[in-house]
């Protein structure tokens, strides 16, 4: 469905909304927890040439409007899920292959669930449904590591970046990797992050995943603290249509910290598709 120019425009502006390429074909780009669409900067570049390109910022994060958050809207997934449905609609794209770094794969399924005919292909990178173990689960962490993680966010943002920044970024031989993650998470603001950030491991999707019939890409790095290879396969095992590749890459960000092996793959997954 196509929005008015006065809402585009809006939801444009909102969220920080980049497009780069003339193709028809179209690639969205939707950054991770803590992040903005400059994470992409060693990805998408690659891609512009063969295809339209868009990239965005979550409301709350980069230089998207500010103004415009409400914690109602995005205290769960679902918040982000419409706005990305109606950034689709005012740049009346379809037929899209969604890329989504960690909390944005859940996201992109979510949406993919909802509007199967917008998307063609997702590709996920890191993805997981459900970050706490349960009896028959391992998610990776315990409700106490999530709870202190949220304290932690409210109490002393900067120490909870510098907590996070390695953990996320793994390549202790590389530390500018996490010393630049942590300049970017020290961007946001602590209130919006903690939302984000409960609305983030807090969730359970693990059942929306069936619903989820779009062909699937799964790309899961070595050594990731917050979604692991197990929860990669879980992920791979409970999509109907779906391929999982296992990267020489380490750490929860490897269009980071390996671009070219993430540019590879997916340039291999979309030439097959």
């Amino acid at each position: 469905m196509t929005a008015t120019k006065e809402k585009a425009d809006h939801i444009i502006r909102r969220n920080n909304v980049t497009v780069k390429g003339q193709s028809e074909k179209v690639l969205v780009f939707a950054h991770g927890f803590g992040c903005d669409q400059y994470v992409w900067d060693k990805i998408a570049p690659a891609f512009e040439t063969k295809y339209r390109v868009v990239l965005f910022d979550y409301v709350g994060s980069g230089r998207s409007d500010k103004k415009a958050y409400d914690n109602n809207r995005y205290r769960t997934l679902h918040g982000y899920k419409e706005d990305l449905l109606e950034l689709c609609d005012a740049l009346d794209l379809e037929n899209i292959v969604f890329i989504g770094h960690s909390v944005s794969s859940m996201i992109g399924a979510l949406a993919a669930a909802e509007r199967p005919e917008l998307m063609k292909n997702l590709i996920m990178i890191g993805p997981s449904p459900h970050y706490l173990n349960e009896e028959e689960y391992t998610g990776g962490f315990e409700r106490a590591q999530i709870d202190g993680m949220l304290q932690m966010i409210k109490g002393d943002y900067s120490e909870f970046a510098r907590f996070l920044s390695p953990v996320v970024m793994q390549n202790a031989s590389r530390p500018h990797l996490a010393e630049d993650f942590e300049r970017l998470l020290c961007q946001n603001e602590p209130d919006i992050i903690a939302d984000f950030a409960e609305a983030t491991f807090l969730s359970d999707f693990r059942e929306d995943l069936a619903k989820v019939e779009v062909p699937t890409l799964i790309l899961q790095t070595r050594n990731d603290a917050v979604a692991s290879e197990a929860v990669g396969k879980y992920v791979h095992s409970q999509l109907p249509n779906s391929e999982f590749k296992l990267m020489d890459a380490e750490g929860h960000s490897p269009h980071v910290s390996d671009a070219p092996e993430t540019i590879s793959l997916i340039t291999e997954y979309l030439a097959a598709h």
